[in-house]
This record gives structure tokens, C-alpha cells and sequence, in this order.
């Protein structure tokens, strides 16, 4: 089988930090886009379309490279991450996003690198070290103090949704950074895509007079911005170093849980126009600032493998 260059060459140490900026930076925009498109598309209907566009260019990418098929053992791991990444994390954001605004949506993502540490001591052996644990923690409560301020009456089911949506997904992120080590960043994320597709594609051919009833040309538009900037925000993600497994140092789920702190909510204020109060730069503030003590990239070196 012939690997892509991406997994022929050998990175340097920012490698990671970088793929990783450019994975946070890309999803920015994945709530925000949602958010537009709900207002036109039944989120179900979302699901099955941004899935199947994407799981077609997967099928693109996996034959054009010659990757080799996952083992018969790998594809458990293989559908627990499209179950998290492919269908929950989309779906249960799109239905939040009926209810809640995306910026307030986007603060709940604040709680995703605990679920992926969780995860990966549960998954995959990980050991976080006591620091990430307090700052995660910290992060989360400053998360739920967030939302309690909030009109609870108004936004109670978006939030469930969200924390769902955020459950969901740090499963499926941990997940496929222990299969990383096995088959590579990118190739999970498109063997993940090509799994569901025999969900997606009949799911969306049932819903498919629905969606022609609408106005096609708007809702594809918005479908493929969706796709753009959440399978693509997978990518990046899941090819980092962290994850692909060449630094036994850094763990991958926590790795990618550092990553994670980075995420920007501009994409929801430039959207939508919908800026964070006070309280929402407070806590998004804090968390970020606390987990940037915890992975400095400046000073850490790589250490032979036992």
C-alpha cells in the first residue's frame, strides 16, 4: 500500500500545535454554519447530507491514496467513532441549534477536553496529569455556572443538547486518537465517513423530496459550509501529532484536549452577529488561560521510545 505524504514525513514538535491551531480555527465556523442552516433544513435532513457529501470525498481520498482496509477488529473502534463524530456531535448540535444561539452553544464546547481526557483514561489507558484534571474541572464549572445564568426556562433542552453533543463527541475523539497510532490521522476520520454512509445515503434518498421541496440552491450552499468546516476541523484534529502516536510523550486524547482550549468563538460573533456577554468572556477566559499552563509547547522535547 502506498501512504500519503503526510504519513512519510517526519514532523518537527510544533507539528502538532499546528495542525491543531488549524483544526480549532476551521471549526470556528461549524456552529455558526449550522445555525444558518437549521433555520431552512430539518436537522436530520443536515445530518444525512453533510455526512454523505462528506463520506463520498472520503471514498475519493481513501482509493486515491491506496490505503489499506481496517482489520476486522478495528471496526468497532471504527463505529464508535462515526456513532460520536458523524452522526451525534452534528445531529444533536443541529437540533440544540433550533432552540439556542450558536455563541451561546459554543461556550459548552469549553467542556470537551475533560469528556476526551475521560474518555481516554477509559478508552484508551491515558494518564492525564493532576494539573489538566484541576483546570478541566475549573473550566467545566465555570461552563455550568455559565449556563445557570442563562434563562434556564428558554434554553434548558438546547443545553441538554449541547452537553449530549459534547459527550458524544469527546467519546469519538478519543477513540480515534487510540486508533490514530494504527491507521493514521486522516484515514480514521475517512473510514469513519465511508462507515455511515450506508446509513446516510438511504436516509437522506428517504428525505430527499423534502429537501427538493425547499430551496435547494440556499440549502446546499449552506450544507457544503457545514461540511467544510466540521469534517475538515476532524482532519486537522485527528492527523495531529497527538494522536498519530510518533511522541509517546504526549499523550494522544490529552493532547487533543489541550488543542482543544484554542477554539475561537469569532466564528459565532462574525456570522451571526452574536457576541458573548460578559459572563461568556469571563468563563471562556479563564478556561483557556488556566489549560495554557498545563502543554507549553516552548521546552518539551521528545523522548526515545521505551
Amino acid at each position: 500500500m502506498v501512504d500519503s505524504a503526510m504519513d512519510k514525513s517526519a514532523p518537527g514538535p510544533w507539528s502538532g500545535w499546528v495542525h491543531g491551531l488549524l483544526g480549532v480555527i476551521i471549526f470556528s465556523g461549524s456552529l455558526p454554519a449550522t445555525r444558518l442552516a437549521v433555520q431552512d433544513m430539518d436537522p436530520l435532513l443536515l445530518t444525512f447530507l453533510r455526512a454523505s457529501i462528506a463520506g463520498l470525498l472520503a471514498i475519493a481520498l481513501l482509493v486515491g491514496f491506496r490505503q489499506k482496509r481496517p482489520r476486522l477488529a478495528q471496526l468497532v473502534s471504527l463505529i464508535i467513532v462515526s456513532s460520536g463524530v458523524v452522526l451525534g456531535f452534528p445531529l444533536l448540535t443541529a437540533l440544540a441549534l433550533q432552540r439556542i444561539t450558536s455563541a451561546h452553544s459554543i461556550v459548552f464546547i469549553g467542556l470537551l477536553p475533560l469528556m476526551t481526557a475521560l474518555f481516554g483514561v477509559l478508552r484508551g489507558g491515558e494518564r492525564p496529569r493532576r494539573a489538566f484534571w484541576i483546570f478541566s474541572l475549573l473550566g467545566s464549572l465555570l461552563v455550568v455556572g455559565f449556563a445557570l445564568t442563562q434563562n434556564a426556562a428558554a434554553s434548558l433542552s438546547g443545553d441538554l443538547l449541547m452537553l449530549a453533543a459534547v459527550i458524544v463527541c469527546g467519546l469519538g475523539y478519543a477513540e480515534g486518537a487510540k486508533l490514530t497510532r494504527e491507521l493514521g490521522g486522516w484515514q480514521v476520520i475517512c473510514w469513519a465517513l465511508v462507515i455511515a454512509l450506508p446509513l446516510m445515503l438511504p436516509a437522506l434518498a428517504a428525505g430527499s423530496a423534502r429537501l427538493l421541496a425547499c430551496h435547494l440552491g440556499l440549502l446546499l450552499g449552506r450544507a457544503r459550509l457545514c461540511v467544510a468546516v466540521q469534517h475538515a476541523d476532524r482532519f486537522h484534529l485527528l492527523v495531529q501529532r497527538a494522536g498519530r502516536g510518533r511522541d509517546r510523550r504526549r499523550r494522544p486524547a490529552p493532547a487533543i484536549a489541550a488543542v482543544l482550549r484554542t477554539r475561537p468563538v469569532g466564528g459565532a460573533v462574525a456570522r451571526n452577529r452574536q457576541p458573548l456577554d460578559a459572563g461568556g468572556h469571563a468563563g471562556r477566559g479563564a478556561v483557556r488561560g488556566g489549560l495554557a499552563q498545563i502543554w507549553p509547547p516552548a521546552g518539551w522535547r521528545r523522548e526515545p521510545e521505551p
